[in-house]
């Protein structure tokens, strides 16, 4: 078992695709973060209850991005912030969740699937993770094509699991392991 996750995610602050960087957020980074964190339909899935202004965009911003594991998703050619992608070990188990937002304005266009297939690769080959996993609300459906482009595979529906914003919703599960990852 690594013990230096942390320690790799730090030396590996960027990640970069055909057209896309994932990198860490700056302060300037909080008109994208505003955009996307104020937007119901962007949050109708999300636990993030939100932001509604420019300074709880910095605090966001300050207090959570610039944690290790967490990623700004960036266009390549123009450094435009499009949403966040964040890695969660749990190094008892060699296994890695994320979870990932994006603005609505960039659904679609395939920039999810790659910012998360750069994602496992980190996860697989440089952390030497075992495990990849992560949920989605039902009706999230966006989310889990996402999750099935990217080589994960469904691993089953947990009914009513959890409570957010006081509606009981059935999370679907998704995972992959290295072994599964390599052959693909």
């Amino acid at each position: 078992m690594k013990s230096n996750y942390n320690e790799i995610i730090r030396k590996n602050l960027e990640l970069e695709t055909n057209r896309l960087v994932l990198r860490k957020f700056t302060i300037k980074d909080k008109d994208a973060v505003l955009a996307y964190g104020s937007d119901s339909q962007t949050l109708k899935y999300l636990v993030w209850t939100g932001i509604t202004d420019p300074h709880a965009a910095e605090r966001v911003i300050m207090a959570y991005y610039s944690k290790p594991g967490v990623y700004a998703v960036t266009l390549k050619e123009s450094d435009l912030c499009i949403g966040c992608i964040d890695i969660r070990i749990e190094p008892q188990h060699e296994k890695a969740s994320f979870g990932y937002v994006l603005n609505r304005n960039y659904w679609n266009q395939g920039y999810m699937t790659e910012a998360l297939s750069a994602i496992l690769e980190f996860c697989f080959t440089k952390l030497e993770l075992n495990r990849v996993e992560a949920t989605h609300y039902m009706g999230n459906e966006g989310s889990g094509r996402v999750m099935e482009k990217s080589g994960m595979r469904l691993e089953g529906v947990a009914i009513e699991e959890v409570k957010v914003k006081g509606i009981f919703h059935d999370v679907v599960h998704y995972g992959i392991t290295r072994a599964q990852w390599e052959k693909m």
